[in-house]
Parts: C-alpha cells; structure tokens; sequence
C-alpha cells in the first residue's frame, strides 16, 4: 500500500514523505506545461528568434531535469511531502509564467540577440548549465559499487565550493533573466539564488562538521568569497 501511495511515514518525527522514485520527478510539470502551451495554444511570439532561443535555453534544463536525471539517480533518501508539494506547484506556476510570457507576449528589438545583456546572458548560461550537468555528474559518481557512507566530493567546481551544482544552476537562471530582460525571468532568477543559496550554506555547514578533513579553502556557494 505505502508503494502505491507512494508515501510513506515516519513515526519518529511524525512527517509525511515521499519516495525518492516518485520526488525526482516533482520538476516534471516544469516541461509539461510549458509543452502543452506551446502545442495547443496560440503562440504567437514563437517565431522570433530571441523568443525562440530563450525557450530552447528553458527546455534544454528541465528535458534534462524531467526526463533524463531521474533515470540517472542511483539509491535516494525520501523527500518531505511539505517540499514535495511546494517545488510541485512551483514548477507548474513558474513553468506556465515563463512559456507563456515568451510565447504570447515578449517583444524584442530585431537587434536584440547581438545585444551585451543577450550575449552575455546566453554564455552564462551555458557555463551555468554545464557546470550543473558535471556537479550533478561527480555527485552521483562519489561511491564505486559496493561502497557505503558519505563521501566528500572532489573535481570541477567542488574544489571551490560545496554546492557546485547549486552554482551552475544560480548562474544559469542568472543568465538566462539577462538575456530574457524581464520580470519574469528576473523573479526566478532571485527565487532560485534565494532557495540555492541557503542550501548551499546548509550543505556546507553539514561539510565541515561531518569531515575533519574538509578543505578549509573551500566555500558555500561563491568561489573564494562566500
């Protein structure tokens, strides 16, 4: 019963999870909603390039997310059902905000892939991306078969930071609302350095206390600096 429920529940602290199978797919509304505006809606706007690449740089994240990540993910811990739920309805409120922004109603200067904010925006975030993609890569690769416990990860921008996949993803949202230039991208841009930021502190506290031999030149989030 508590697989089909997908849930299960924790006497110890009296809290409702969900099972890890089923959590990494809560961004999955993410791409389906944004789909399905795109399919059976009028969008008008698609056809400008700015738009165009603007909604790729969305797809190309949460294709990954969605469809691809969850397959990755080997073993997992279950996820509260309070952040389960609220990272839900984030991902279809946020997924149908940017989409239909950007198909319905952005309007940009022919001019405006060569403009700096696009250009600089648009290499943001591919390194910010990137730098997700290998975080999220080295993490899953901690433990070689048949190992067990926790593992301090080394490589990429872990040298630097403890949440290197919190940092390419900040980047990335960073710049994907320059090259977007809107409230909309802006505001979720701010929501996830916001949310990041704070797991990236709290991960880096958990570090530092559960290994001795933590590198102490290593930072929360910014390289060098914070």
């Amino acid at each position: 019963m508590d697989i089909l429920l997908s849930t299960l529940y924790s006497s110890e602290e009296q809290e409702l999870y969900v099972l890890d199978c089923m959590a990494y797919f809560m961004e999955l509304p993410a791409f389906l909603v944004p789909l399905c505006l795109l399919l059976w809606t009028s969008s008008s706007k698609t056809s400008l390039l700015p738009n165009q690449l603007l909604i790729a740089m969305y797809f190309c994240h949460y294709v990954q997310r969605s469809l691809i990540y969850p397959f990755l993910i080997r073993g997992g811990k279950p996820t509260p059902f309070a952040s389960f739920a609220l990272a839900f309805v984030f991902c279809i409120y946020n997924g149908y905000m940017q989409i239909r922004y950007l198909g319905h109603f952005a309007e940009y200067p022919a001019y405006w892939i060569t403009h700096p904010c696009f250009i600089i925006g648009s290499v943001l975030w591919l390194v910010g991306w990137v730098v997700n993609l290998h975080s999220d890569h080295i993490l899953r690769n901690l433990r070689k078969p048949g190992e067990t416990g926790y593992m301090i990860p080394t490589g990429g921008m872990f040298e630097y930071v403890s949440g290197a996949n919190f940092f390419g993803e900040i980047t990335e949202w960073a710049g994907f609302a320059l090259a977007g230039h809107s409230v909309h991208s802006s505001a979720f841009a701010i929501f996830t350095i916001v949310v990041l930021a704070s797991r990236a502190v709290a991960h880096h506290k958990w570090y530092c206390a559960k290994f001795e031999n933590y590198p102490k030149s290593r930072k929360a989030l910014i390289p060098f600096v914070f």
